[in-house]
């Protein structure tokens, strides 16, 4: 008997490992459980580009129909937000995703999706977690029989989001902007909406391929330097947009082909959404997010939060608040007008209609943003060591032990979530333990990439 857990974002598993039919019968079997003792009567299921995502949720379907709740679900593969819109859409109690996001091919994974059509609170997410019991179901309903008696039934939540993404931006005047865009589906679930949305773009990595071409279909540099190399060799297209496995992340590209990361697309949406469009609401980001936006949201006026990482934190407060942006540094970005989910291809669509709505491309922007809070870069380093020596370092930090990496030394500190030492207005780094693996997380910030690489070394020396 596998036992299951829930991560920071649903469980996870290698697929004919630990990740079977069988399990996910166990975790579906728990999910009806626990929407029985809320009296739920209704689930959103979905799944995107990974092998057997269809399987697994007609599975979750059949669990569910056994226990007399209804379930809609998608006609093909589709995003997760598309999920959590379908969700509020069609008034659902629960949504299921059947999807592993960024992780390697060989992993598929189960999220579950908050009526409100963000993630489910952690504290709901364990008490799913804890009615998981050893043995599965053996006998299912066949989705034939539940389609008869009304229990499935289908609905088309890849059009009702692009009606939704059409009623909310003018995509007109994207479409006929000086924006050239080239797309990297990275095979997944974004594919299909994006060509629809924007006929006219360059489509890389868009068509159904559950191995990934062996590759984790995460929005990071290192991972799309076709697209970074499509943009410099092709001198007519000024953007780059990708999206990760199930499309609720984003990776863009500037004009020559750079990657523009997280902390400056959070920026870039904060100045559109409080200077453009006049839109108020506090700015919530996580611990490891640059610092510029507090200044930003204080010079606009505007209340800010710092919450722990994990977006699920910034969709609790997202649900309770009124939030204008909200984000993580890994590429989950979220704003006002919307569900309370990070949204890759929404996002890319308010940066786009940024750009059309001004005429600028990214780097104008860009040099917006640095006009208001200054230059800035930003990096991060995974330093893969033994445990023992994770657990060394993070004991070090609590006590106090550091004062200074190499030239750098400590103003003051900050733990939220992680270690933040500052060394002054426009420099810091951040140490933070993985809590799957032996991993070290450190971030840098400092004006120039020159310098924050610096100050990753200096640190990498320190601490090792």
């Amino acid at each position: 008997m596998t036992a299951i857990k829930f991560g920071t974002d649903g469980w996870r598993a290698i697929i004919a490992d630990d990740y079977t039919v069988e399990n996910v019968i166990r975790v579906a079997e728990a999910t009806a459980k626990w929407l029985q003792q809320r009296k739920g009567k209704k689930v959103v299921i979905g799944y995107d580009c990974r092998f057997g995502g269809k399987l697994f949720s007609e599975v979750t379907g059949r669990v569910l129909g056994a226990y007399g709740i209804e379930t809609i679900h998608a006609e093909k593969f589709i995003s997760t937000p598309m999920v959590s819109l379908g969700v509020v859409n069609h008034k659902a109690d629960l949504g299921v995703v059947i999807t592993a996001s960024h992780n390697p091919p060989s992993y598929n994974g189960y999220k579950l999706k908050s009526r409100l059509g963000g993630p489910l609170s952690p504290d709901e997410v364990s008490e799913v977690e804890d009615l998981i019991i050893p043995e599965a179901m053996t006998e299912l309903p066949s989705l034939e029989s539940l389609v008869e008696k009304g229990l499935v039934k289908y609905a088309d939540m890849e059009g009702e989001y692009i009606a939704h993404v059409e009623a909310n931006f003018d995509v007109p005047a994207i479409r006929n902007s000086q924006v050239r865009l080239a797309y990297d589906g990275m095979y997944g679930a974004g594919q299909d909406a994006m060509r629809i949305l924007l006929p006219n773009a360059v489509f890389l990595h868009c068509e159904l391929n559950p191995s990934f071409m062996g590759q984790a279909p995460e929005p990071i540099h290192r991972n799309l330097l076709e697209l970074s190399e499509y943009i410099k060799t092709h001198p007519e297209i000024n953007c780059g947009l990708a999206n990760d496995g199930d499309a609720d992340r984003i990776g863009m590209y500037d004009e020559n082909g750079d990657f523009v990361d997280s902390h400056h697309l959070l920026l870039l949406l904060l100045l559109y959404m409080s200077r453009y469009k006049k839109l108020t609401g506090k700015v919530v980001i996580t611990f490891s997010v640059t610092d510029k936006m507090k200044k930003m949201a204080q010079i606009f006026g505007l209340d800010y939060e710092v919450t722990k990482i994990g977006f699920k934190y910034i969709a609790e407060i997202m649900a309770e608040e009124d939030v204008l942006v909200g984000g993580e540094e890994s590429g989950g970005l979220a704003v006002k007008g919307h569900i309370p989910e990070r949204d890759g291809i929404w996002i890319g669509m308010m940066v786009l209609e940024f750009m059309a709505k001004t005429g600028k491309i990214l780097k104008e922007l860009i040099k917006e943003v640095y006009d208001i809070v200054g230059p800035f870069a930003s990096d991060r380093d995974d330093l893969h060591i033994q445990e023992s020596q994770k657990q060394a370092v993070i004991q070090a930090c609590k006590n106090n032990a550091y004062s200074a990496f190499g030239p750098y030394k400590v103003h003051s500190t900050e733990a939220v979530d992680g270690f933040k030492f500052y060394f002054d207005d426009d420099r810091w780094v951040m140490i933070r333990p993985s809590g799957t693996e032996p991993v070290l997380r450190v971030y840098a910030q400092a004006p120039t990439m020159e310098e924050v690489r610096k100050i990753l070394d200096a640190t990498r020396g320190e601490v090792l």
